[in-house]
This record gives structure tokens, sequence and C-alpha cells, in this order.
């Protein structure tokens, strides 16, 4: 039986109407919405220490479980999962709270939601802040027939051809490692990291051997391919959800990824799985068990599959935002990222680019000694940020 958070009386669980069916969310406060957006593999839970916080501060805070997660629906169509339809999800639990706007916030896939809906609908989504995964706009080439030639020494097919931050990946490349892409577009992946004041530096001390593309021999298989493929990578999942998840939390965390000179997680031997170069010790610090007893509860009741379909759209993304390529987002927007993350290295020219890309940038943060899940690593350093630049938008 799927483990259910302790209820808070002042948050309120909804089932709305989508183009998916339903979309479940979870709503806290009063005042202008802003709308949460969870990315790989989690749920409106990872939002968990932010709805009470904006609540306070005088938000009507929403996080939701998007398409294939959760209580939401999961449509059976892999093509169900493309980035438009995601989009509409978005618009519609706007429409349905009776608001004409929002403020979308997106971590890791979320971040990518979350961009492709302030690129594409500037009508609903007033602004837009992004967590771990750079903006990066649609265009480059095809993804498929990148990923098909990465191995892991292929640092040069994910992008860092310094075309202003447009690389080659569809609707992007992860930000995470097994886990969010690029926000709207393709990723430009130069081995860089990016420093606290949002510049990028080669050869930061805050980076990690084990988390870049160069560490794989090129025989291995990319995270992205190797989730291409319908029920390849639910059979190494569904045996131990719980294991699972746990192994990937710890991969991408400050205090418990892999150790310099490790074996890259974000790559598959031939006939191997991921789970094997995952990491067996404790938990990260920001996930107790319980917070796991929520999560593996929910997808050893849903599965993985629906999660999974968003990788495997990429190409029909490519296309469907072709009309796109190049396009700015010209809302006012953030961006905040863990310096330990795997994406500050494969997507600096992406954060390079952000003054043509995001000409509304307010703010770009990295978080020193931080991961790929900051808002659950760094919850309340995370929200003063994001409440300052929430108090900019109405300032």
């Amino acid at each position: 039986m799927p483990q259910v958070p302790t209820p808070t009386p002042d948050r309120a669980h909804r089932l709305v109407p989508s183009p998916a069916g339903r979309i479940h969310l979870v709503e806290q406060g009063r005042g202008p919405l802003v709308l949460l957006v969870h990315g790989f593999p989690e749920s409106w839970y990872s939002w968990r220490h932010q709805l009470p916080a904006l609540a306070a501060a005088g938000y009507r805070a929403v996080a939701l479980d998007v398409r294939g997660y959760g209580r939401s629906s999961r449509p059976a169509a892999v093509d169900a999962y493309r980035m438009l339809d995601l989009v509409a999800d978005n618009v519609a639990v706007v429409e349905a709270l009776g608001e004409e706007s929002a403020v979308v916030v997106g971590h890791d896939w979320g971040a990518s939601i979350a961009a492709a809906s302030a690129l594409t609908r500037p009508d609903v989504f007033r602004a837009v802040a992004l967590l771990s995964v750079p903006y990066t706009p649609p265009g480059g080439p095809r993804p498929s027939e990148v990923f098909a030639r990465m191995g892991g020494s292929a640092v040069d097919a994910m992008g860092g051809d310094g075309d202003g931050g447009r690389g080659t990946v569809g609707v992007g490349v992860s930000g995470d490692g097994p886990g969010g892409e690029g926000a709207g577009g393709e990723g430009a992946a130069g081995r860089h990291a990016v420093g606290g004041d949002g510049r990028a530096r080669d050869d930061s001390e805050d980076a990690r051997p084990g988390q870049g593309l160069e560490g794989a021999p090129a025989s291995d298989e990319f995270y992205v391919s190797y989730f291409q493929r319908p029920g390849r990578a639910e059979a190494e999942i569904e045996p131990d959800v719980r294991g699972w998840l746990a192994g990937f939390y710890a991969a991408l965390s400050a205090d418990t990824m892999p150790a310099p000179g490790a074996r890259d997680p974000h790559f598959v031997a031939p006939g191997g799985t991921l789970r094997e170069r995952f990491p067996t010790g404790p938990l990260p610090a920001w996930l107790e068990e319980r917070d796991l007893d929520v999560l593996a509860g929910e997808f050893e009741r849903t599965g993985l599959t629906g999660a999974l379909n968003r990788y495997r759209n990429m190409d029909r993304d490519w296309a469907d935002l072709a009309g796109y390529e190049g396009a700015p987002i010209t809302q006012p927007s953030l961006f905040v990222a863990g310096a330990l993350d795997a994406s500050l290295a494969w997507l600096a020219d992406a954060v390079k680019a952000f003054p043509e890309t995001l000409p509304g940038l307010l703010g770009s943060h990295v978080l020193d000694g931080c991961g790929h899940f900051v808002q659950q690593e760094r919850p309340e350093e995370t929200n003063r940020i994001l409440l300052a630049w929430l108090t900019t938008l109405t300032s």
C-alpha cells in the first residue's frame, strides 16, 4: 500500500480535467498562482518544502503530478507524452483553477516543460523559473541521431559548438544524468562547470570527474538511448522499484554521488544496467526513509512507463517545436542549480547564452556543494531565492 503523506490542514489534493484525462495536484495558499512542475522520477511531493513557504508568503502554490505520474492519467500511447501535450496539461490546470495566468516553476524534466510552456503560451505563463536544467532554444540535429553516435568519450556529440547555447539535442539533453532534459531545445555540452557567478569556467573545483561525459568507455550507452526502447528500462526497475529509486537519487545528490574516478552512472555498459553503477550506501541527507516510502509507493503502484515515455518523444518534440527554432523566452525568468549537477558541465554553453536566450533573466544562482535535487537538497536557500524573485514580479 503506498505511503500517504501526513495531511496538512490547509493543503488540498484535487483532480482536474486535462487533455490527458485528469491531472492530480496539491494546492496550498491564496494569491497569485505559482505552478510547480516536477522531474524524473519524482512527483508533486518533490515540492513539499516549497508549498508551505509559498503559501505563507501570499501565493497560491500548486504542485502537480505530471501526466504519467502519480494520480494523474497515464495514457497508453507512447506518443501521448510529447512536450506540447504536457504544455496543454499545464494550461488546463490554470484554467481549471479559475485563473488566467501563472508563474511556472520547473525542476529537471519539469524545467523543460516549464520552459516550453512559457515559450509556446506566453499568454498564460507570465514568468518562468528553471531549476537544474537551463533553457536551450529548439533546433539543431534530430536527437536520436545524436544519441545514436554517443559513447562515453563522445563529448562533441552533445554540442559545445559555440553557437550561442544551441547544440544538438532536440528538447534537451538531461540536466541531471538520468533525469530531466534541456528546457525546450537542445543541449550544448562543453566540458565546463559554472561558478557561483553564473559564468562558465574550465575544470571547476566543484565538478567531479565521475559526473561528466568523458568518464565512460566509448562502448557504453548514454542513458537517454537506453531509455528509448519500451520495456527495456522497466525490466531493470520493476523487480525492486524502491531500491532502484534509492540508488538513482543517491547517484545525483551531492553527499552520495559516485567519487571521482568511479564509473559514470549516466552510461550503461554493454549488456549492463544503470543500477549497477548507482551508489549502494546510505540515502542522501535530504531523503528520509518516509520520503522514499512516498515516492516508491507511487511508482510501485503505477510503474515507470509513463515517466519513461517522456524520453521516448524527443524526436517528436524536435519536429513539433521546429517553428520555434532559436527562439528566446522573453518573460521574466530565473535559473537555480547545484554546482555539482552534471547539467552545468553538459550545458555550460546554454548558461553562457542566457543574455540571448533568456533576455528577461532576473537571477542566476549556482549553489556550491549542491547536487541535482536542488529544491530538496537546499530547500531553505531555494525558497529564499524563489520568494525574492517572485517579489520582483509584483514590485
